[in-house]
């Protein structure tokens, strides 16, 4: 008598998705998360994507150290270094997608290395006034209130996924502090008013999609 067929596992579905270039590369998001990065899953720290998101994260003070002992903020170094750990975050993803080695750490520590990331850019550019500050305050404030909401949301068991808006901003964020650190600072505020755009769209979605969760367990 034949046994009747297993069933499929969330893993079995998700490793049945082809990996396109699209894929590859973050373009395509389509379908679910890797069961291995949900809430409730093991951490799972020793894999190659965590040991690129734990370079890029050890490199943030000494970006810091090398931007903030330079004389006027453009220092080669210092750029060079700000874009390795910021072009560090497509390189873990694309070794995620390549190794199959998804984990729950790297799903938590990889906004909070790009928030932290975020957070130097404008404590450089607000020291050495590479950009104007009062936009530089507006994203610190929300890269700050982002992460309070993080956490907020994890204590009660809501998990927000990143939105398109914030996944757009990441480049012209990023971007406009690489531009100012070499000193190409119109370049850098016109990446900035953009990337500050799409950043706020972001929040508001990610504060409305939160307090539906909220609304769901509590009336569950």
């Amino acid at each position: 008598m034949a046994e009747p067929p297993l069933a499929a596992t969330p893993e079995d579905a998700h490793a049945k998705q082809r990996l396109s270039v699209r894929r590859l590369f973050g373009l395509d998001r389509s379908g679910p998360p890797p069961p291995q990065t949900l809430a409730g899953q093991p951490l799972r720290p020793w894999t190659l994507p965590n040991a690129i998101g734990f370079t890029r994260l050890a490199l943030i003070p000494v970006f810091l150290i090398v931007a903030l002992s330079s004389r006027d903020g453009r220092e080669a170094l210092g750029a060079t270094l700000f874009a390795v750990i910021g072009w560090g975050d497509y390189a873990d993803g694309i070794a995620a997608r390549l190794t199959r080695q998804y984990s729950r750490l790297g799903t938590l520590m990889d906004p909070v290395t790009d928030r932290l990331l975020v957070v130097s850019g404008v404590v450089v550019c607000w020291n050495f006034r590479l950009l104007p500050r009062w936009a530089i305050a507006v994203l610190a404030v929300r890269e700050l209130v982002m992460l309070a909401l993080g956490r907020y949301g994890l204590a009660r068991g809501v998990q927000l996924r990143i939105n398109w808006p914030g996944r757009l901003a990441v480049a012209p964020v990023m971007g406009s502090f690489f531009f100012a650190m070499v000193g190409w600072r119109t370049v850098g505020e016109v990446l900035l008013y953009a990337g500050l755009a799409l950043a706020l769209l972001a929040t508001g979605l990610y504060m409305r999609d939160g307090w539906r969760g909220l609304r769901a367990l509590r009336s569950g």
